[in-house]
């Protein structure tokens, strides 16, 4: 994967969406994903679900309000560590 190849989404309670990052490096999407899932919107239940994808529009990381990032799961970062 290159620099700038990712981008990141929150989507709300009304299902509108906003890309709040993109093409940006890695860093810069872990940060903002940090952000976004840590931020007032989230802790009030405004920002339901935070994504990273990449350049092929794939999902790398799926945050969801009041679970957690369920994508990738535990079960599947185990096995890449194998």
């Amino acid at each position: 994967m290159s620099r700038g190849e990712f981008s990141v989404v929150q989507f709300f309670q009304d299902d509108s969406y906003e890309k709040v990052r993109e093409r940006v490096d890695v860093q810069e999407a872990w940060k903002a994903f940090e952000h976004y899932t840590n931020n007032v919107a989230c802790k009030i239940g405004i920002t339901k679900r935070v994504i990273i994808t990449d350049g092929g529009d794939c999902t790398n990381v799926e945050w969801i309000n009041g679970q957690g990032i369920v994508y990738p799961t535990k079960e599947e970062l185990k096995k890449l560590k194998k």
